[in-house]
């Protein structure tokens, strides 16, 4: 092997080196991220979960609701007859 394809040889792996530094900072910082999010998404639950309770509640109000005003048009027109 000759001086130049040995430079050669150790430039590919100083690169090849630095790639997988780079690769695993990267993928660290990724874990780092996915963590955070999981402990916000674990956080938001239960806000969640009494948001989706109060919609639940308000969306049986306004049927609760508009059952009744169909009932009172329906008793207006038969006022009318």
């Amino acid at each position: 092997m000759s001086g130049d394809e040995f430079s050669a040889l150790e430039e590919r792996i100083l690169r090849t080196v630095n790639l997988l530094k780079h690769e695993r900072l990267t993928r660290v910082e990724a874990e780092e991220q996915a963590a955070k999010a999981e402990a916000q998404l674990r956080e938001q639950a239960p806000l969640v979960e009494h948001l989706q309770k109060e919609l639940n509640v308000m969306a049986a109000e306004r049927d609760h609701v508009r059952q009744r005003v169909e009932r009172l048009l329906w008793q207006l027109d038969a006022l009318e007859l």
